[in-house]
């Protein structure tokens, strides 16, 4: 009998292993290891985590679920967005830094037909404080949301 008991202790802790690593890429410390990591490549001091913000970005994430759709708020911050399929938040967050291919930094702007928004966000020198939520929506997608304070992308103004 004891011989039985023990695959099934292993399954079930490698079962639990498994759930641990799928969720251990949308964590507060996920979501900055992949912000303050795009930072540092660039010399930008890290943002730290800000429930504030990350509470802003939590509701606004939940009036998405019925659509999904990418809205901006509107509200006080700078805001990254994604809706997937199911993306992590690492990978929303590299998918965001992977812009930085398409940004000149001495022309201050995106290859033509690019987007690299999100990147300079990501990147821009007076934004201190981040917050982001992740949330399954109805139709079985996910919606993902950064916030950013204080907000940056200003035009003309580089990013770093």
């Amino acid at each position: 009998m004891g011989l039985c008991k023990t695959p099934l202790a292993l399954f079930c802790l490698f079962g639990l292993t498994l759930l641990h690593l799928s969720l251990a890429q949308d964590t507060q410390q996920d979501y900055l290891k992949a912000h303050n990591d795009a930072r540092a490549a660039v010399g930008v001091a890290p943002l730290t985590w800000d429930n504030k913000v990350a509470a802003y970005a939590k509701d606004y994430a939940n009036k998405r679920i019925g659509d999904c759709n990418l809205v901006h708020s509107g509200g006080p911050y700078g805001e990254n967005l994604t809706s997937s399929a199911d993306l992590s938040g690492t990978a929303t967050v590299k998918m965001w830094v992977d812009e930085k291919a398409d940004y000149n930094y001495n022309s201050n702007s995106c290859a033509a037909g690019k987007v690299c928004g999100h990147y300079t966000q990501v990147v821009w020198r007076n934004s201190v404080r981040l917050g982001c939520a992740k949330v399954r929506c109805n139709s079985g997608g996910t919606f993902i949301g950064c916030n950013y304070d204080p907000p940056g992308n200003y035009n003309g103004q580089r990013p770093y």
